[in-house]
């Protein structure tokens, strides 16, 4: 708890533009005190929470590491409260690629981040994996148990905020399928190097990512909390790991009803215990 109310103070204090001394002036407090919650050494008083989330314009719940319902962070929360599976159970491609790279012949812990509606989770763990996810939706994630109970697998999943999630511990490997795209650019780094030191030597990232293409128009769909990548971004985090592919397809959509382009990248990384 105080390590994530320390990085969401510095976070959300960063995003409104305050400083520290800014934000211990509207508290009424010295800028050592921000400083101190910041670092982890102390946690604001209880009675300072409602004011302290005013004054950074989140609600008490976010700013403690819950995710917060005050507004729609997917546009597809609405889709997966329908019967019909969105998505379909088709696993994404990348997932025969991780069969192959690391097959299950012994435990292998795996965490699926945004699982959706759970047909990549699912399809892991009828395969062998030890399977977590979670996704922001909870139609979502009440999908990703009905699918799991109907195939008969266990997949533990639960609800967090792409954002706001930071591993403590370690896994084998990294899956994330469509939703890097929700990370800003400024977390990026940070959130990338959390996933890589809580990865077991030699282990595995699978990651793909929309990219931004100048031939490409912009996509129908109106993401109010997605942000842009570049070709080229997410290799850039992995100089130190072994590169086990890296390619990038332009494909027809229409998921929105619109027929449509993305580009996207793909990007599969293995561990290297020697530089680690």
């Amino acid at each position: 708890m105080k390590e994530t109310l320390a990085r969401n103070i510095s976070r959300y204090r960063k995003e409104r533009g305050l400083t520290q001394e800014e934000l211990a002036q509207i508290l009424g407090l010295s800028f050592q005190a921000v400083s101190k919650w910041e670092n982890a050494q102390t946690m604001p008083d209880i009675s300072l929470l409602p004011e302290l989330s005013n004054a950074l314009d989140i609600n008490v719940d976010k700013l403690l590491g819950y995710v917060s319902q005050d507004k729609q962070i997917t546009i597809y929360e609405e889709e997966y409260k329908t019967p019909d599976y969105y998505w379909g159970f088709q696993p994404n491609s990348a997932c025969y690629q991780v069969i192959q790279l690391m097959p299950p012949t012994k435990q292998l812990t795996l965490l699926d981040i945004g699982c959706g509606e759970g047909k990549d989770s699912v399809f892991f763990a009828r395969n062998g994996y030890d399977v977590t996810a979670f996704d922001v939706s909870d139609a979502g994630i009440e999908k990703t148990k009905r699918l799991a109970n109907k195939i008969g697998v266990n997949v533990k999943v639960f609800k967090a905020d792409i954002l706001d999630f930071r591993l403590d511990s370690f896994f084998d490997i990294i899956y994330s399928s469509g939703v890097l795209h929700y990370i800003k650019p400024e977390y990026r780094k940070e959130i990338f190097n959390n996933y890589k030191q809580f990865t077991n030597p030699s282990g595995l990232h699978i990651f793909n990512v929309f990219v931004e293409k100048p031939f490409i128009a912009p996509p129908p769909e109106k993401e109010p909390n997605a942000y842009k990548w570049y070709s080229g971004e997410l290799l850039s985090d992995y100089h130190d790991w072994l590169i086990r592919d890296s390619s990038e397809v332009v494909f027809d959509c229409n998921s929105s009803g619109i027929p449509h382009q993305h580009a996207m990248t793909k990007m599969i990384a293995q561990k290297i215990s020697s530089l680690n």
